[in-house]
């Protein structure tokens, strides 16, 4: 699929098949986030694959009971590393992992809808219920979960805002 014909057919399901997700397109989607860019190439976010129907359940109560991650049959757990990031102060810490982590999220969200595959951003969660569930150090923040499966929905295309109200010239 091309790059523009991508961003402007791409829908956030939530609901998937049982069909499970093959290794190879998940591994392909793991390298697509490992290529986002990222402050100094520090990549400072780590990511945590979730197979298991019991922790993605888990997943679901720490989500605000967004069921469709129990249903998805894998999710990724996108967190910050600040401690990759030191090298720019605090800012590095706090904001360079913070966007590194949601880069690499984008780089992944895109990669699976170029395979066929679906999936949804969700950026509703309680970090430190999610990060008991999936065992990353205190360190590190989880910032976005993105369930990934095969489709079973197509919903309607959202309604966008307006270039002339979302882009100011200086």
């Amino acid at each position: 699929m091309q790059y523009l014909d991508l961003i402007h057919t791409r829908r956030s399901i939530r609901a998937f098949a049982a069909t499970p997700v093959e290794e190879t397109r998940l591994n392909t989607i793991l390298q697509a986030a490992n290529r986002a860019p990222s402050a100094g190439n520090l990549q400072a976010y780590e990511i945590y694959v979730v197979r298991g129907e019991e922790q993605r359940r888990k997943l679901v109560k720490c989500c605000f009971d967004q069921q469709f991650i129990a249903q998805a049959p894998v999710a990724l757990v996108f967190c910050t590393n600040p401690a990759r990031a030191e090298k720019y102060g605090e800012r590095g810490a706090q904001l360079y992992s913070l966007q590194d982590a949601t880069i690499a999220c984008t780089f992944s969200l895109l990669a699976v809808d170029d395979l066929g595959l679906a999936c949804v951003w969700v950026g509703a969660l309680e970090p430190d219920a999610v990060r008991d569930v999936i065992g990353a150090p205190a360190s590190q923040t989880p910032v976005a979960v993105l369930p990934i499966g095969y489709a079973a929905e197509d919903p309607v295309r959202t309604e966008r805002r307006a270039l002339d109200d979302l882009v100011h010239e200086c």
